[in-house]
């Protein structure tokens, strides 16, 4: 983890990790074809997503990423700027709070940064929680804003 702005963590030091940020991440461009493919593989197909007339008439005036799109994007996102160095396990637990503020246009990027604000330890590890922000390139509203709740096992 080259970048300055990377949290590098053991599992011993989690514990005691709260109000350690992270990010941004560089920033990733979201293609149609990421969304096409997301749509196929989810059977979403709202027409906002997919067809550019349809799209051009609503209030965004363009096709825009799914949500949960942009949300799953936090995987590749995150390790770029988060890692927990020694655990043998780490799991997606859950999620506490979702939302999408604001839209993500076919062709911006967007970036995520963070912060562990909990941790709790669990039978045989770490569980934290990690609010994250979304933020698209020139747009002053975050896509997506969301408390991860994470598990490190030894």
């Amino acid at each position: 983890m080259p970048d300055s702005t990377a949290l590098s963590l053991r599992l011993d030091d989690l514990a005691s990790a709260a109000g350690r940020t992270f990010g941004p991440s560089s920033w990733r461009e979201i293609s149609q074809d990421d969304v096409n493919l997301f749509a196929r593989v989810t059977g979403d197909h709202n027409p906002i997503h997919l067809d550019a007339e349809v799209a051009a008439a609503t209030p965004f005036g363009t096709r825009i990423a799914h949500g949960l799109l942009t949300l799953s994007l936090v995987v590749p996102l995150m390790a770029e700027v988060f890692e927990v160095t020694d655990a043998g396990m780490g799991i997606n637990y859950g999620l506490n709070r979702v939302r999408f503020p604001a839209p993500v246009p076919v062709g911006s990027r967007i970036r995520v940064s963070g912060e562990v604000s909990a941790a709790t330890e669990v039978a045989g590890g770490v569980q934290i929680e990690v609010p994250v922000t979304f933020e698209v390139e020139g747009s002053p509203k975050p896509a997506c804003v969301a408390e991860l709740v994470l598990r490190y096992y030894r």
